[in-house]
C-alpha cells in the first residue's frame, strides 16, 4: 500500500507557530520525506523564525538532540504520523508431492578447473547527508530615555524577546556612547544635559526652602 503523503506548512500553519513562540510554548512539528539529513516522521520542536523568511528559515531541535537546524516550510508539517503496523509475515508455502523418479545412470562428466572468481572493487563509503546548521539570529539592542533621565534597554534575538525595560544607569549609557560613532554619543550626552539641569534646578530650589526654613526656626527660637 502507497505511503499518505504528508501536507507541508501552510501560512496558515506558520502563523500558528509564530503565536505559539510568542506566548512562550515552542511547538511540535514532524518531518516530511522532503527533509533532508533526518528520518521522516520524526518529531522536533520549532525554536525560532529566522528573517527574511526564505529558503530554510525555520529554526528546530529534533527530537533526542541537541543541534539546531534550519528547515524549509516543505520539509516539516503538523500532522502527527500513524504508528506504523507490523506487516505478518507471509504463510509458509505447501509442501511439495513427492514424485516417484527412475534412476538412469548416465555417464560421469569430466569435471573443469573452476575459473577464479574476479576480484570485486571495495564499495565506496556512502558519504552521509550534510547537516544544516542554524543561522545566527540577528540581536537588536533599543535604548529608551524618560523625561526625568532614567535609561532603560531592550533585547530581542531574531523572533524571540530576550530582555524587556530593564532599567540602566545613565552613567553606563554614557560610558557606552562614548566607545560608539560620534552621532550617538551626541544624541545621549542631549539627554543627559538635560537630565542634569532639571535636576540641578530642583536641588536650587529645594535648598533655598531649606534655608528659608532653617531662618524661620532661628526666629522661633532665638
Amino acid at each position: 500500500m502507497a505511503k499518505a503523503k504528508q501536507n507541508s506548512l501552510s501560512a496558515e500553519d506558520l502563523d500558528h507557530l509564530r503565536r505559539e513562540l510568542a506566548e512562550g510554548r515552542p511547538p511540535a512539528v514532524w518531518f516530511t520525506s522532503a527533509a533532508v539529513g533526518v528520518e521522516e516522521g520524526r518529531s522536533a520542536k520549532v525554536l525560532a523564525f529566522t528573517d527574511p523568511p526564505e529558503g530554510d528559515y525555520i529554526q528546530v531541535r529534533p527530537t533526542g538532540s541537541r543541534d539546531e537546524l534550519s528547515f524549509s516550510p516543505a520539509e516539516l508539517t503538523l500532522e502527527k504520523p500513524a504508528p506504523r503496523k507490523k506487516t505478518p509475515p507471509p504463510p509458509p508455502p505447501p509442501a511439495p508431492t513427492p514424485v516417484e523418479h527412475i534412476y538412469t545412470p548416465e555417464p560421469k562428466p569430466v569435471p573443469a578447473k573452476p575459473k577464479p572468481a574476479p576480484a570485486k572493487p571495495d564499495p565506496a563509503p556512502a558519504r552521509p547527508p550534510a547537516r544544516k546548521h542554524a543561522k545566527p539570529a540577528e540581536v537588536t539592542v533599543t535604548l529608551t530615555s524618560s523625561a526625568e533621565g532614567e535609561w532603560t534597554v531592550d533585547v530581542q534575538s531574531g523572533a524571540k524577546r530576550v530582555l524587556r525595560g530593564a532599567p540602566i544607569a545613565a552613567s553606563a549609557v554614557s560610558r557606552a556612547a562614548k566607545l560608539l560613532l560620534p552621532e550617538v554619543d551626541e544624541a545621549v550626552e542631549t539627554v543627559l544635559s538635560a537630565a542634569r539641569e532639571r535636576h540641578l534646578a530642583r536641588v536650587e530650589q529645594l535648598r533655598a526652602e531649606l534655608e528659608a526654613a532653617q531662618r524661620a526656626l532661628d526666629e522661633l527660637t532665638g
